[in-house]
């Protein structure tokens, strides 16, 4: 143990998990837009142009609103955090707004790429360009 009644991780241990959880949510927005998001296609691919049209606008409309509400409630928490002082309960005292400030701005970010895919999608734009394969990721 570091400390008396530790855990046994030095108190940077929760720096270093507040930066992961604010990596996975700040890459949430260009991971969309690269179209490299895990999509099931199994209805889409059965329908006729028309309707998948219709299908990824109403999925993108749905879509765009969870991402709102995320991106509200994630904002909300981190002023919240900050206007009531709220500090970790670690050894290091960290105000928590600023670990959660990564999941904000993450969270923010995803909502306009879904704005943004929303839009092009209204106004008759391709989202993304697939690559040869049919599949828009590839990995190797």
């Amino acid at each position: 143990n570091f400390m008396p009644g530790g855990n046994g991780r030095p108190p940077v241990s929760a720096c270093i998990f507040s930066c992961m959880a604010a990596s996975a949510f700040l890459a949430l927005a260009h991971t969309l837009r690269r179209g490299e998001h895990i999509r099931v296609t199994l209805i889409l691919n059965h329908l006729g142009p028309k309707a998948q049209r219709v299908l990824e606008i109403l999925c993108h409309g749905a879509a765009l609103l969870l991402s709102g509400a995320l991106a509200w409630f994630s904002v909300r928490l981190a002023w919240q955090s900050w206007s009531f002082h709220d500090i970790s309960t670690g050894l290091d005292a960290t105000p928590l707004w600023i670990p959660q400030l990564g999941m904000a701005a993450g969270t923010l970010l995803f909502c306009l790429a879904f704005a943004q895919d929303l839009f092009d999608l209204l106004r008759g734009r391709d989202l993304r360009i697939e690559r040869e394969g049919g599949e828009p990721a590839h990995i190797e």
